[in-house]
């Protein structure tokens, strides 16, 4: 496939502000942050959930566990992605048994990543409650999945691919783009 065209849609300081009225919107929704835990879902969402995890302590004044959750060998189309899947460590280094989770990626499409992830999770113990914070919701889902918390809705068609772009992973600037995929 070749990219014709992109449009930047958010850039640093937007993706900041988002993640910062998500990290205030949280504490809102649970009213504060007992029992609160973050779950960053490979790859960008774990960079996220570090960053939501230093926004809330900011807001609160405590740190809420956060872990590192690999959805590789859940993957409903594991078989179409590669004949040598990358398996990466998950790393939970608490109890999630009746603590809200709060699971964090960067974009929900059509909601099988979220799937994945949830049956992940559910191998670890039994939360309380789980929520999903998105950067971004570009729509067509496939699942009936929404998010709790949207940093922005960004309604796209299939032929757009929606890039987030993260300096901890991408030495880069960060910033959101969409592509116009030319087939």
């Amino acid at each position: 496939m070749e990219h014709m065209n992109s449009t930047r849609i958010m850039d640093k300081e937007s993706i900041h502000r988002a993640l910062m009225r998500i990290a205030h919107e949280i504490v809102e929704k649970n009213k504060g942050v007992s029992g609160l835990c973050l779950m960053g879902i490979r790859t960008r969402g774990v960079v996220l959930a570090e960053r939501l995890k230093t926004f809330i302590k900011q807001i609160e004044g405590h740190e809420i566990p956060a872990g590192i959750l690999d959805i590789t060998l859940y993957r409903d189309d594991l078989t179409m992605v590669s004949t040598q899947a990358v398996i990466r460590e998950t790393q939970i280094d608490f109890d999630i048994t009746d603590k809200k989770i709060v699971l964090i990626d960067d974009v929900l499409f059509t909601g099988r990543t979220i799937r994945a992830a949830l049956d992940a999770l559910i191998d670890f113990g039994r939360p309380a409650q789980i929520q999903l914070a998105v950067l971004i919701d570009r729509g067509h889902r496939e699942l009936p999945i929404r998010a709790d918390y949207v940093g922005k809705n960004i309604p796209t068609s299939l032929q757009q691919n929606v890039k987030v772009v993260l300096n901890e992973i991408d030495d880069h600037e960060d910033e959101v783009i969409i592509e116009n995929i030319k087939a």
